[in-house]
């Protein structure tokens, strides 16, 4: 099968490549452990986020943000030595922070999904790379999203975390066209 450069021979990111990233996540919980997953990386491989991505989900209750809000002084300290995520005060400070501007913007615009995807017109934007090469780490959309998640009170989305959210949860089709998953997410 031909896949993208990025891919390695684990099976877990084979699987990952060939059934996850790039496919459109309209659940608004699934978007929301998206965005929190992409922020631990920050500084990161997501191979390293996607291996303890399990571990990730039963810390922080399958990120679920209704129970997120509710975490106090004794849950962080809790997840802090927690071997099993990446123990970074102000990363897993980020999930509770952002679980509460989710709220707010639930609020205003319905759903999480309904904002997240009105920044591509509701529909992935189909780009045609034919190199990893040619794939940008920013765009002028994650700019704007990154920006306006800010503004609303999240954290650790910046731009090129927002593009990496983008292309995890299809709002982007950056599989490579010799890419086998290319044509699969492009319908």
């Amino acid at each position: 099968m031909n896949r993208c450069g990025w891919v390695n021979e684990d099976p877990l990111y084979i699987d990952y490549h060939d059934h996850e990233w790039g496919v459109p996540v309209y659940d608004d919980r699934l978007l929301f452990e998206y965005l929190n997953l992409e922020g631990a990386q920050a500084g990161l491989s997501w191979y390293t986020i996607l291996k303890k991505r399990e571990n990730y989900r039963k810390a922080f209750d399958n990120f679920e943000p209704e129970k997120i809000i509710h975490y106090d002084e004794n849950k962080i300290e809790e997840l802090l030595n927690n071997e099993g995520i990446v123990r970074n005060r102000l990363k897993v400070r980020a999930v509770v922070t952002n679980a509460k501007a989710f709220f707010r913007l639930v609020e205003e615009f319905g759903s999480f999904r309904e904002y997240i995807w009105s920044f591509v017109g509701g529909k992935p934007i189909q780009n045609h790379f034919t190199a990893m090469s040619q794939v940008p780490a920013t765009t002028d959309v994650s700019d704007k999203l990154s920006k306006d998640l800010k503004k609303r009170g999240f954290t650790f989305v910046g731009s090129t975390i927002c593009y990496a959210f983008m292309q995890a949860v299809g709002m982007v089709n950056d599989h490579i066209t010799a890419c086998d998953c290319y044509s699969k997410v492009n319908k």
